[in-house]
């Protein structure tokens, strides 16, 4: 299965990258914090390597030994795993769960770190991350011009073209998750192009869309709005680098347009899966946009600014989002956050991790319906805008699946195929 490939050669890769990160910054680290800083370079690359040869040897998981917050709930997430498989030995990395060790080795690339000051606040994808904004450079600035033209006349627009331009923005956000650096193992992912030029040519390639559904929702929920009650959207981030940006722009749009009041970004409060994005992140494209010598390019940055100071941004993390749960568990592991996401009238899950945490991550048949998948996580309205990554998809008419997998035996894991999946809440 593409989950062997994974755990056999792409995990390894990555885990090679980021020793040879901590390798390449031994002298800033000396710079920085003298012998400290290399003596704990030497223990966060013994401890990673050991991890590697783990995994390469299909080693049982071991429980966490770091006082991090969220060790508790990983260890008892392990004795969940052990009592899963019936005594049959002690779950390994090739013989658990994809989705577990896959995020468990991200788990403990943190901890190789965070137990190691004083770099225990260093960010071994961060380089990656920044690399990808500025290689889809090209990209940024088409996408901000167009959207900054696009706000000129946001006034005069009717329903009709405010409709077709939240469309373009959601494709663009939906192909924008394409750039993903932990499924290239952090090979360059970069957007090149403008991908306002091809998205009629890609609407074959979206095999469930539901953004019809988003709109009336929406609009819906605009008309019901009374004074008292913002229409709040919620964003559940994916990848930093141009990804983020088409967040970012479509955010923005929700707002200028006034389809919605506020927007929530959700993003993840510890380095994960090579280019998800941190607050550190988040900031820094932002940072990044204001002082680019491109005049959209920084209004679009001053603009955002300006919506996190004026609260009608907020960004959030919440340690729920780097645990190995899927989401139909978050209401009983994270009740505060499940309690959060009630409060909004759209949910937006970018990308395949939290497609795969939606879904339980099940080698699901084809036609089964989303909201049944979803195995009773239902906070608010939620949509998926998800490439395809990994071979779980569910929501698809009879025979539509096994047609492209006739032609294309690939396509649940070439990131050709996007689906714009919505499910109203109960």
């Amino acid at each position: 299965s593409f989950a062997y490939f994974t755990i056999k050669d792409r995990l390894p890769q990555i885990l090679t990258r980021v020793i040879d990160t901590l390798h390449r910054h031994k002298n800033e680290f000396f710079e920085e914090h003298g012998e400290k800083g290399i003596e704990a370079e030497k223990r966060a690359i013994s401890f990673l390597s050991k991890l590697r040869n783990e995994l390469q040897t299909d080693k049982p998981v071991t429980p966490l030994e770091d006082e991090l917050p969220d060790a508790a709930l990983w260890n008892q997430y392990l004795d969940y795993q052990r009592n899963l498989s019936n005594g049959n030995g002690e779950p390994s990395w090739f013989q658990s769960p994809w989705l577990y060790v896959e995020c468990y080795m991200y788990r403990r690339i943190h901890a190789a770190l965070a137990q190691n000051p004083p770099i225990d606040n260093f960010d071994v994808f961060k380089e990656g991350k920044a690399q990808n904004f500025f290689e889809s450079q090209e990209a940024v600035i088409a996408l901000c011009t167009y959207f900054q033209e696009l706000l000129k006349n946001i006034k005069d627009l009717d329903e009709k073209q405010l409709q077709e331009e939240l469309f373009n923005l959601l494709q663009v956000s939906l192909w924008g998750n394409k750039c993903d650096l932990s499924f290239s193992a952090g090979e360059d992912s970069s957007q090149k192009s403008s991908p306002l030029q091809s998205l009629e040519n890609m609407i074959p390639y979206i095999l469930v869309n539901d953004m019809e559904k988003l709109w009336s929702l929406l609009v819906n929920a605009r008309k019901r709005n009374t004074e008292k009650s913002n229409v709040r959207v919620d964003i559940i981030l994916d990848n930093a680098g141009f990804e983020l940006v088409s967040d970012l722009v479509l955010a923005d749009f929700l707002l200028s347009s006034k389809l919605a009041d506020e927007v929530h970004f959700h993003g993840k409060s510890i380095p994960w899966y090579v280019s998800d994005t941190t607050k550190h992140d988040f900031n820094w494209t932002i940072k990044q946009l204001q002082s680019a010598n491109h005049m959209w390019m920084s209004r679009c940055g001053i603009n955002w600014e300006g919506n996190l100071k004026k609260g009608v941004w907020v960004y959030h993390d919440h340690m729920f989002w780097t645990l190995p749960h899927d989401f139909s568990s978050m209401a009983e592991v994270a009740p505060d956050l499940y309690a959060d996401l009630q409060q909004s009238n759209l949910l937006l899950f970018k990308g395949d991790l939290n497609y795969r945490k939606l879904t339980g991550d099940r080698k699901w048949e084809y036609t089964v319906p989303f909201h049944q998948a979803l195995n009773k996580f239902h906070p608010a309205p939620l949509c998926s805008l998800r490439t395809l990554k990994s071979d779980t998809q569910v929501g698809l008419k009879p025979g539509q699946g096994e047609q492209i997998q006739a032609s294309e035996p690939e396509w649940m894991v070439s990131g050709k195929y996007g689906v714009v999946q919505f499910d109203a809440a109960l």
